[in-house]
């Protein structure tokens, strides 16, 4: 049992090494918003095939995760793990390597089903190898090294089209993950250790496909429909979403894919609910930052990148102190990262709608980001605390789920009102995406207050 795993001391390269997954899945999230035009000129490649690029990636992603975790709980965690290390090792060497839009996005697919497979592994390993404080603090570390990823995407990517190295543009973005995958696999089977499946194997392989459709029906119109315009198949996709939930709902489980004793403690729901209203004000904005940077104030894919720094700072800063801030406030530490972050924001407004130069937006983007990092990992930390070391897997899955639906229903608010907008300028469009935001920050503040009031 998991147990084991637990009890065991963990090799101190152990952290490491599985926060170098979530660190290189996320960031190709992220890295490959500014590598767009050039790719579209090297490969000659349509609208449609740009979109997949992205899409493609974000889809697999999201709707593999729950599979994923239960697969770790099944088979193990480290196997799994390094089963997914290996495949989106393979697949960025393919994305690196493409020669044509269409290749390219087979291969982004299939970055995002291995990603899927590896990620809830994360989680599930820190649940089980660490207790007590020693939890806390990895955690932590997962939530840092999870918004420097998401923060420094934009930057990375614009280093190394900047840089060019031996003339790889674009396939830059892809290829480093090449050595950085062969790296982590290597220490994987070292220093991460086995936690061994329960007696229960059994797959429900029914339960699996209906949840796996269902979350490819939710997700698919979230990351499409801004594009085109909310069309029929859309809503009709919707539609289908929650028929297939029902479906999985109420047919029998011998070996359910998500136990419903997870959703037993309140603190495990409204943690869920929490981290859907965080996670949907962070992939959209970053979005619409980086839009309004470079078309707002003309900066390149460099420059724009340069200045998520501030907000990068922030973040680790807070993500540092977090500890520290959860020991005194508990619950209120997420409440206060909603608060700091909704300041900074009407704040930031201000400044945008002033046209203030660039460099006085530093400090305001720079207490954002601190916002983020003090609500991140609290909330992570308090629906994982509340599971029992077996349902690692699966809790982790949800979880992380949960940030991809957030992520990308944040992406079809926001874009709606960013685009909506756009008409009257970047800056105005920016500045009513910034409203959305702020006030989604505050929204989360208040649903913390629902969280058991015990530390």
């Amino acid at each position: 049992m998991d147990l084991a795993a637990e009890r065991a001391e963990p090799s101190p390269l152990l952290l490491p090494t599985v926060l170098t997954g979530i660190f290189i899945t996320i960031l190709d999230f992220f890295i490959v918003n500014v590598a767009i035009p050039t790719i579209r000129s090297g490969l000659h490649a349509g609208a449609a095939a740009i979109e997949w690029i992205v899409a493609g990636y974000g889809l697999a992603y999201g709707s593999g995760l729950i599979l994923g975790g239960r697969l770790g709980d099944l088979f193990g965690r480290r196997r799994v793990y390094a089963a997914g290390l290996a495949l989106f090792t393979v697949a960025s060497l393919a994305c690196g390597l493409a020669g044509n839009a269409g290749t390219l996005v087979a291969a982004r697919v299939v970055q995002g089903l291995a990603a899927a497979l590896l990620t809830p592994q994360i989680l599930a390993v820190i649940r089980t190898a660490y207790a007590g404080e020693r939890q806390i603090r990895a955690i932590n570390r997962y939530a840092l090294t999870m918004g420097l990823a998401s923060v420094a995407g934009q930057l990375v990517g614009g280093v190394l089209i900047h840089a060019d190295l031996a003339g790889s543009g674009w396939r830059a973005c892809f290829l480093i993950n090449v050595p950085i995958g062969i790296a982590a696999f290597a220490l994987t089977l070292r220093h991460v250790p086995e936690s061994r499946p329960g007696r229960d194997t059994r797959l429900d392989l029914g339960g699996a496909g209906l949840i796996t459709l269902g979350l490819v029906a939710l997700l698919l119109p979230l990351i499409e429909g801004r594009e085109q315009g909310w069309p029929a198949w859309t809503w009709a996709s919707f539609a289908v979403a929650i028929g297939l939930f029902i479906a999985y709902a109420i047919r029998p489980h011998p070996a359910p894919l998500i136990d419903p004793g997870l959703f037993q403690e309140r603190a495990v729901i409204v943690g869920l609910l929490a981290q859907l209203t965080f996670t949907m004000t962070m992939a959209g904005y970053f979005l619409i930052f980086a839009f309004y940077a470079q078309q707002g104030r003309g900066l390149g894919a460099l420059g724009a990148g340069l200045l998520f720094t501030p907000m990068a700072a922030g973040y680790l800063a807070a993500s540092l102190l977090a500890p520290r801030f959860t020991a005194r406030l508990a619950r209120q530490t997420i409440a206060l990262g909603g608060v700091t972050r909704a300041a900074a924001l009407v704040a930031l407004l201000a400044l945008v709608t002033a046209a203030a130069p660039l460099a006085v937006l530093v400090p305001v983007l720079a207490i954002d980001g601190f916002g983020m990092g003090l609500a991140l990992a609290p909330i992570m930390g308090t629906v994982l605390a509340r599971v029992a070391p077996h349902h690692a897997g699966q809790a982790a899955g949800v979880l992380t789920t949960t940030q991809q639906v957030g992520g990308a229903l944040g992406v079809g608010i926001i874009g709606v009102i960013f685009f909506g907008a756009l008409a009257g300028g970047a800056a105005h469009a920016f500045q009513h995406g910034l409203i959305y935001v702020a006030a989604a920050s505050l929204l989360l503040a208040a649903v913390v207050q629902l969280l058991p009031a015990r530390r």
